[in-house]
């Protein structure tokens, strides 16, 4: 007997499915030669007949033969369908993943392989249903799932046990978290409150530096104001005064020539202008002398 490779049980699942898959496959091979046969009864009736008519028996047993073979690739495909959703049910109930390779499925060896295990079930002359081949769909648990339930709850205990380990850490953690914002919290109005105060305190020292500088302000502006009136006055004030100097001088310089246009026309002034002529023609002499 050839073997596919699996335990005993799946293999008589194989066995089952193929027996399923066997007599659908008959099934479907009577239906295409009772095609033939109808084809056979009701139009090849006469000796001779025209290739039109040939054709068009041809044609509508080529149709007939088309729809049943069809129709059931396609009932084969649902079938296989609903045969993989029974197992992948019964995985997802021990929480399993199972994986298939599409690309296997046109494995020759493959397909030889299980041709030969085909061939080898079904010409056993002795072969006899063993008591797994008859039972319900969703077999009961066994040994294997009993322990691999066990291993799961083994394991989902020892999850559980630590996500409550690491929960309590949590818990400590999110208290003294709990305590440390309390803290800042406090630590935060605190601040705010002598921020309050700070602020009213630098609002007052602003309103009074603000005052003192309007003061300030308005005391530059007036004295500015009285500068420039000051300024305007003694600019005014120098005019005048350079006005009245110039005049004083005018009239000083009028009087000195008139003091001196009198004192030349004075005997004094003749007599001391004889004398100092004498004089002059008396040094001219005597140089004359003494340069002889």
């Amino acid at each position: 007997q050839a073997e596919l490779g699996v335990n005993e049980h799946h293999q008589n699942e194989v066995v089952s499915y193929m027996r399923f898959a066997r007599f659908k496959r008959g099934m479907c091979l009577r239906t295409v030669d009772s095609c033939f046969q109808d084809l056979k009864d009701s139009r090849l009736v006469e000796e001779t007949f025209t290739v039109d008519e040939v054709i068009d028996m041809l044609d509508g047993l080529q149709s007939v033969v088309h729809s049943e073979v069809e129709s059931e690739l396609i009932n084969t495909t649902y079938t296989n369908v609903l045969l993989l959703r029974q197992l992948f049910s019964q995985a997802e109930k021990w929480y399993l993943k199972l994986q298939t390779d599409v690309s296997d499925l046109e494995n020759r060896e493959l397909l030889d392989q299980v041709a030969e295990f085909e061939k080898s079930e079904y010409t056993s002359s002795n072969k006899k249903p063993t008591a797994d081949s008859v039972k319900p769909k969703l077999a009961p648990l066994n040994e294997g799932g009993s322990e691999l339930l066990n291993k799961t709850v083994a394991l989902l205990q020892e999850e559980n046990e630590k996500l409550k380990t690491r929960l309590r850490t949590i818990e400590t953690q999110a208290t003294a978290a709990l305590d440390e914002k309390s803290k800042l919290e406090k630590s935060l109005r605190d601040l705010q409150m002598i921020q309050g105060d700070q602020k009213n305190n630098a609002n007052q020292d602003i309103t009074e530096l603000e005052n003192k500088v309007a003061a300030l302000k308005s005391q530059f502006e007036k004295t500015l104001n009285d500068t420039t009136a000051n300024q305007k006055f003694l600019e005014e004030d120098l005019v005048t005064t350079k006005h009245d100097l110039l005049k004083v001088q005018d009239q000083l310089s009028t009087a000195e020539k008139e003091l001196e246009k009198k004192f030349q026309q004075t005997a004094a002034y003749r007599n001391m202008k004889e004398i100092l002529t004498k004089k002059n023609e008396q040094i001219k002499d005597l140089r004359r002398r003494l340069s002889k």
